[in-house]
C-alpha cells in the first residue's frame, strides 16, 4: 500500500549534499540573499507554495548565472526541476547533467540519476524510476559517497513498500533513522514517519504508534503544521487497521479540512485521506457514506489520472454496493472504470499486477460485465484451485513428514546399537569402545602396520614411552580437562609437540583434535549409557563436564563421531531403561 509522502522523499534527496544551513535569514528582496540563505527558504517552502518555489530558484539560478558559479548553476537546475511536469523537469537535469560532466564533486553523476529516479516515482513510472535508482546506486559506490548510497537504498525501500514489501522497507528506513549518524533531522523525522507506516503494514502496532506519537509531538513543538496533519493522517490509518474507525474518522475529517484548503495537500494527501475515510465509514457499516468518498476518488482520477493499487479496494466495493442495490448501469459503469484502472496498473505496474484481486480479477470482471449471473461457476472454479493447492501442499507435507521419519528410524538403529555394545561391555567399557567394539556405528580407524609408517625420527624407545603416557592419559580420564592442546599434552608428558603429533597420527590413525574428540565422546557414550545422574544433568553442563566450550560444540561432536543426533541417543538411553 502506498503512503510514500515523494515530495519528502524529493526535498530529502536533493538537500543531502549541503552541508550546514544559515540560522539567521535575513528580510532582504531574493536577489541579495546568499545562496545558503535561499538553499534554505527553498527547502523549507512546502508543497502547494508553487509560485514561492519558483521565485527562489530562479533568483537562486540567476545569481549564479550572474557570477558565472559552476556549481551554484548546478544547484539551480535541481531548484528548477521540483514541481515541474516531467517533460520541463527532465529537460533541467539534463541542462545538469551537461554543466557538470566535468565536475570532479563526487556527487555527480549518481545525483542525477537520483533525482531523475524521484521524477519517474512522481509520475509513477516504477520501471525507470527503479532503473534510475539502480544506476545512482552504481555510481555513488564508485565514489564511495555513502550519503548517496543511503539515499538511493531509501527510495528502493519506498519502492518495495509500494509493492508490498513492507518488512524489507522497515529494514531499510529503522537502520537510516537510528544507526547512522549523517542522516539531518527532517530526513529521520521523514524516515521515521514512513517507518511507522511499513510497520502499520507489518502489524508492528506498538511501534508504529510510539512513532506517530512521537512525530506530533515533535511537529507541534517545532510549529510544523504540515509534518502535523500527515503524522495525523498515519494516526487515522492506525486507526483504521486496529477497527477503531471513529477515532479515525475524527482525525482524518481534520486532514480533509487542511489537504484541502489552500491547496496544502498533493495528489496523494488528497486520495488516502478520502481513502482512509471511505474505510473507515465502512468499517461502521455506514455504506452511503463509504460510497461518497470513494466516488469522490472516482472523480479525482478521471481529473488527474492519479492511478494507485488501492483504487482496486474502491472499485470493488462499489460494484459490490451497487450490485446488492440491483443497480446494474452503475454496477457496470463501476466494473468499465476497475478494468481501465487495472490496465494502466498492469502497463506501469506490471510486477505488481501479478498479484490480481482477491475477488475481483480482470477475466472475471470480464465475463461478469457480459452476464452479471456466472458468479457462482466462478467460484467453483476457484474452489477447486484452491482444493488443488491444498492436495499439493498435502502431498508436499507427507513426502517430508515420511522422509523424516526414514531419518529418525535410522537414528534410534544408530542409537540402540551405541547402547548395546556399551552394555556388552561394562567391564572394560573404554577399552572396548576404543578398540572398535562399536565398530558398526563408528567410523573404523586405519592403524594396520601402523609401525612401518612411524617416521624414523622418533625412536622406539621414545615411542613406546609416549604410548604409556597417553595410555595414562586416556585411562585416568585426563582428556576431560578443558583447555587441552598439543602442546599442553606434549609438555605435561615431557616430550615435544612434533613427537607427540606423530604417535598419535601413527598409532591411533587420527590427528590430535580428533584423538582429544573421540576420547570424550566415547567417554560419554559410556557415561551416559550407565550413568543416570550424569545424564540427568542439562546438556551445557554436561558440555562442560566433558571438556567443551559450549553445548554446541559437544552436540555437533557427538553427531558426528556417532552418526545420530544426541537428543535420540538420550531419549533410546530412558526407552531401553524402562523396558
Amino acid at each position: 500500500m502506498m503512503k510514500i509522502k515523494c515530495l519528502l522523499l524529493f526535498l530529502m534527496i536533493g538537500n543531502v549534499f549541503f552541508h550546514a544551513q544559515t540560522h539567521n535569514t535575513e528580510k532582504n528582496t531574493l536577489e541579495k540573499r546568499t545562496y545558503k540563505e535561499l538553499e534554505k527558504e527553498f527547502y523549507n517552502t512546502h508543497a502547494g507554495e508553487e509560485n514561492s518555489i519558483k521565485s527562489i530558484a530562479n533568483a537562486y539560478l540567476k545569481k549564479a548565472k550572474s557570477e558565472n558559479n559552476t556549481t551554484q548553476i548546478a544547484e539551480g537546475y535541481v531548484m528548477l526541476q521540483f514541481d515541474e511536469d516531467l517533460p520541463i523537469a527532465l529537460k533541467y537535469l539534463d541542462s545538469l547533467q551537461h554543466i557538470t560532466k566535468n565536475s570532479k564533486e563526487n556527487t555527480y553523476p549518481a545525483r542525477i540519476y537520483l533525482l531523475r529516479g524521484n521524477l519517474y516515482f512522481k509520475t509513477d513510472n516504477l520501471q525507470a524510476a527503479l532503473n534510475n535508482y539502480i544506476l545512482g546506486l552504481k555510481y555513488a559506490k564508485e565514489k564511495g559517497n555513502k550519503r548517496q548510497i543511503a539515499m538511493a537504498h531509501i527510495s528502493i525501500a519506498y519502492l518495495n513498500n509500494y509493492i508490498g514489501k513492507h518488512a524489507e522497507t522497515a529494514k531499510v528506513l529503522r537502520h537510516y533513522a537510528y544507526d547512522t549518524d549523517y542522516m539531518n533531522e527532517a530526513e529521520i523525522n521523514s524516515l521515521k514517519l514512513n517507518l511507522a507506516d511499513a510497520y502499520i503494514e507489518t502489524n508492528k502496532m506498538d511501534s508504529a504508534y510510539i512513532l506517530i506519537k512521537e512525530g506530533l509531538q515533535g511537529s507541534r513543538k517545532n510549529k510544523d503544521v504540515y509534518r502535523y496533519y500527515q503524522n495525523l493522517g498515519l494516526l487515522g490509518y492506525y486507526h483504521l487497521h486496529s477497527k477503531n474507525y471513529q477515532k479515525a474518522i475524527d482525525g482524518l475529517l481534520e486532514c480533509e479540512k487542511y489537504f484541502f484548503t489552500k491547496n496544502n495537500g498533493s495528489k496523494r494527501n488528497h486520495n488516502y485521506t478520502l481513502l482512509y475515510l471511505g474505510k473507515s465509514y465502512a468499517g461502521l457499516q455506514k455504506k452511503e457514506k463509504a460510497v461518497d468518498f470513494f466516488r469522490k476518488i472516482d472523480s479525482m482520477v478521471l481529473k488527474t489520472n492519479y492511478i494507485y493499487p488501492e483504487l482496486r479496494d474502491v472499485y470493488t466495493y462499489l460494484i459490490d454496493y451497487y450490485k446488492e442495490n440491483n443497480a446494474k448501469e452503475k454496477q457496470l459503469y463501476y466494473v468499465e472504470r476497475f478494468l481501465k484502472v487495472d490496465q494502466v496498473l498492469d502497463t506501469q505496474f506490471r510486477y505488481i499486477s501479478r498479484e490480481l484481486p482477491r475477488r475481483y480479477d480482470t477475466p472475471e470482471l470480464q465475463q461478469e460485465k457480459e452476464s452479471i449471473t456466472n458468479e457462482l461457476t466462478k467460484r467453483k472454479s476457484l474452489f477447486y484451485i484452491v482444493l488443488s493447492l491444498l492436495l499439493i501442499s498435502h502431498l508436499l507435507f507427507i513426502n517430508v513428514y515420511f522422509k523424516y521419519k526414514k531419518s529418525e528410524k535410522n537414528y534410534k538403529k544408530i542409537a540402540q546399537d551405541l547402547i548395546q555394545s556399551v552394555n556388552e561391555n561394562r567391564v572394560d567399557k573404554k577399552s572396548e569402545i576404543q578398540r572398535g567394539v562399536m565398530a558398526e556405528s563408528l567410523p573404523v580407524e586405519n592403524t594396520e602396520n601402523s609401525e612401518d609408517k612411524t617416521s624414523r625420527t622418533v625412536s622406539e624407545d621414545i615411542a613406546q614411552t609416549i604410548l604409556k603416557e597417553l595410555d595414562i592419559f586416556e585411562s585416568k580420564d585426563q582428556f576431560l580437562n578443558k583447555g587441552i592442546t598439543l602442546g599442553s599434552l606434549a609438555k605435561k608428558i615431557k616430550t615435544n609437540s612434533k613427537y607427540l603429533s606423530e604417535i598419535i597420527n601413527t598409532y591411533k590413525g587420527k590427528n590430535f583434535a580428533t584423538y582429544l574428540n573421540d576420547l570424550r565422546i566415547d567417554y560419554a557414550i559410556s557415561r551416559l549409557a550407565t550413568d543416570r545422574k550424569f545424564r540427568s544433568y542439562k546438556i551445557p553442563f554436561i558440555a562442560e563436564e566433558l571438556g567443551y566450550n559450549n553445548e554446541q560444540a559437544f552436540t555437533l561432536a557427538f553427531k558426528k563421531r556417532t552418526g545420530t543426533p544426541l537428543s535420540i541417543y538420550l531419549k533410546e538411553i530412558e526407552n531401553m531403561s524402562s523396558s
